[in-house]
């Protein structure tokens, strides 16, 4: 299945590992992190996740789960509240890598991370100091745009499976994102367990509950 390619399938070239998450800002539900190493052949047409179709998405995820590998990593609502939200992006990014590399049980040359930091010296857990930041790169290295679908889809079903729990705050829309709706649902309903209570919007619904 993987093979030596410039983007790191596995085989005489280097292992080049893409990192993305999903999730960071909204109001309620985990922040996903995804790591992804491409096959010989990876799936057509991979791009940065939020400039894909939700249709898209959703074609293109299962082949890159069937066809390269990958480690997922998902840290909860109260544990983003105990680390802050930055904290929590760089362990779902160090937990997903971890997963990673012990399912292939090789090492990479080299880890490419969507944005401008690394877990590199922020997490004690992350042991690759051949780590590199990438603004856009989920739009620019096709490893991370694996990474970055898999995330986003990842997290997408855990909300709309939680809008099943919690139906008055549209989840299965807005995924947690703070629009009109959830914010309304707020104040009507008060946050749930799944809310970050460390969020200003949410903080302050319940100082005025």
């Amino acid at each position: 299945m993987f093979c030596a390619t410039p983007e790191g399938g596995l085989g005489a070239a280097p292992l080049i590992v893409g990192v993305d998450e999903a999730g960071r800002g909204p109001l309620a539900g985990p922040v996903v992190a995804a790591a992804c190493v491409l096959c010989c052949e990876p799936p057509q047409g991979l791009d940065d996740s939020k400039k894909l179709s939700a249709k898209r998405r959703a074609e293109l995820e299962p082949d890159i789960r069937k066809r390269c590998a990958w480690g997922v990593a998902v840290i909860q609502p109260d544990e983003i509240d105990r680390l802050n939200i930055f904290q929590a992006t760089m362990l779902a990014m160090t937990l997903a890598t971890v997963r990673l590399v012990e399912a292939l049980q090789l090492e990479p040359a080299e880890v490419l991370i969507d944005g401008n930091m690394t877990p590199h010296g922020r997490r004690e857990e992350w042991r690759w100091p051949q780590a590199r930041a990438i603004v856009g790169g989920d739009g620019k290295k096709a490893c991370i745009s694996a990474a970055s679908i898999i995330a986003k889809e990842h997290r997408d079903r855990i909300m709309r499976d939680a809008a099943t729990a919690h139906p008055h705050y549209g989840w299965e829309r807005n995924m947690g994102y703070g629009t009109a709706e959830h914010l309304e649902a707020l104040r009507t309903y008060g946050p749930t367990p799944l809310h970050r209570r460390s969020f200003a919007p949410v903080s302050q619904m319940e100082m005025f509950a």
